[in-house]
């Protein structure tokens, strides 16, 4: 069973690559198209990629709390980050939403074509004073234009079963633009850690917690709770992976 779930997961990263360079390619030709088309169009990438995570590799995804997504204003989600499949999820869901990332990501060819027509929020971490007023600035300027931010509060990737320090620009981007902060939980680690090529079957939980108001509030305050109720529902969580 392990060699054949070892195929699936090189098969599906096949797939994963091949459709990602064809939309590099394509997003080529997007730039003169205003964003929310280049948007629509690239997401069928972001699609697709969960369509072979669940029918190549085996990975569904059940999702709790699409309710509580507002509907009605821009807001800063503070998200889990344990793998690559999150990143690819977190564009979908909660679109039109600007990510805040590495500038080297932009450099990747085809993927980094594509995501450059995202309005990311790219920043050059050699250089964390600069980067943390860039944060600022343009987060609050993407809010302004009713686009959703994203931020992996921990910055990097942490494996699943473990917590990483948690920065406070997400929640002060919400604080200075008086938008919510939508926390999200996962634990998609379990499942598609990283950097392994070996992908585990099972099914990935998704939490989406209720807004949380930002008037009156500060960003350390805020992003402890964020903190507090990300980890406390993977706890409850039960296991991602396949047990028979």
């Amino acid at each position: 069973m392990i060699i054949i779930q070892y195929i699936r997961s090189v098969l599906f990263y096949c797939c994963y690559g091949g459709t990602g360079v064809l939309f590099g390619s394509v997003a080529l030709f997007l730039w003169p198209l205003p964003f929310p088309i280049r948007y629509s169009i690239l997401m069928k990438w972001n699609n697709l990629a969960l369509w072979f995570a669940k029918y190549v590799a085996g990975i569904n995804y059940n999702i709790i709390g699409v309710e509580n997504i507002p509907s009605d204003t821009a807001y800063v989600v503070l998200c889990k980050h344990q793998s690559t499949w999150e990143t690819v999820f977190t564009q979908i869901y909660f679109e039109p939403v600007s990510t805040i990332l590495k500038k080297s990501l932009l450099r990747i060819p085809f993927f980094g074509w594509g995501l450059a027509l995202l309005k990311p929020i790219a920043i050059d971490r050699s250089k964390p004073k600069d980067a943390l007023r860039h944060i600022h600035k343009t987060g609050v300027e993407r809010i302004e234009e009713g686009i959703n931010v994203l931020v992996f509060p921990e910055g990097t990737r942490i494996p699943s079963g473990k917590t990483g320090n948690y920065a406070r620009g997400g929640a002060q981007i919400a604080c200075t633009a008086g938008v919510p902060v939508l926390p999200v939980a996962h634990n998609a680690g379990q499942c598609w850690p990283v950097p392994k090529i070996y992908k585990t079957p099972g099914t990935i939980t998704v939490v989406i917690g209720k807004p949380i108001p930002t008037e009156g509030r500060n960003s350390k305050e805020l992003t402890e709770e964020v903190k507090q109720w990300i980890e406390n529902e993977i706890r409850q969580m039960p296991s991602a992976t396949k047990t028979d």
